[in-house]
């Protein structure tokens, strides 16, 4: 593993995360999609429908988050990572649909790392227990899509210098498979 360091902007492109390696630091900055469990679903449901999605997925970066609400003053409530292997049955048409890159935490099953090889993207993980730090990170918050699911709708999320390592890379490296990760 290499443990590199590197400063990236979304969205990410293939080009982009083809250097990257598990174990390496990510600082991500631009624009990313908070989406959880019950969003996940609807957005399923509309590419199996043919329904166009009240956004694009081609490169995007989808943070598995439902954050917690504004406080006065304040950019963002604390957005911590929710358990990624929830989503693992609703991942492959989003990465169909062109998603480049997930953020969440914990292992994924060894058929999203497959889906990651063969679709060319990537899994990035955050420490957890520091969702009040990543909050920091947030410039600005707003709900995009499917508003009734509250905390659970999609959300874009302005980021900058968001610290996060990458746990799967697109040739199926695995953070958890390295002396770099303790658990």
């Amino acid at each position: 593993m290499s443990g590199n360091t590197y400063r990236l902007s979304t969205p990410l492109t293939e080009e982009k995360i083809r250097k990257l390696k598990a174990g390496d630091t990510v600082y991500l900055s631009g624009i990313i999609l908070g989406a959880r469990d019950a969003a996940h679903k609807r957005i399923v449901e509309a590419i199996r429908y043919h329904k166009k999605l009240p956004f694009d997925l081609k490169n995007k970066t989808v943070f598995y988050v439902g954050p917690s609400p504004t406080p006065p003053g304040k950019k963002s409530g604390s957005i911590g990572p929710t358990t990624s292997a929830r989503m693992d049955n609703l991942t492959e048409p989003l990465l169909k649909a062109g998603l480049k890159t997930m953020i969440g935490k914990g292992r994924r099953s060894d058929k999203i790392k497959e889906l990651l090889k063969k679709y060319k993207s990537i899994y990035l993980v955050s420490a957890g227990g520091i969702s009040a730090y990543l909050s920091t990170k947030v410039k600005d918050i707003k709900i995009i899509a499917y508003s009734d699911l509250g905390a659970e709708a999609v959300h874009e999320i302005v980021v900058e210098d968001l610290p996060l390592f990458v746990a799967y890379d697109i040739y199926g490296g695995d953070i958890f498979e390295s002396a770099l990760l303790v658990e």
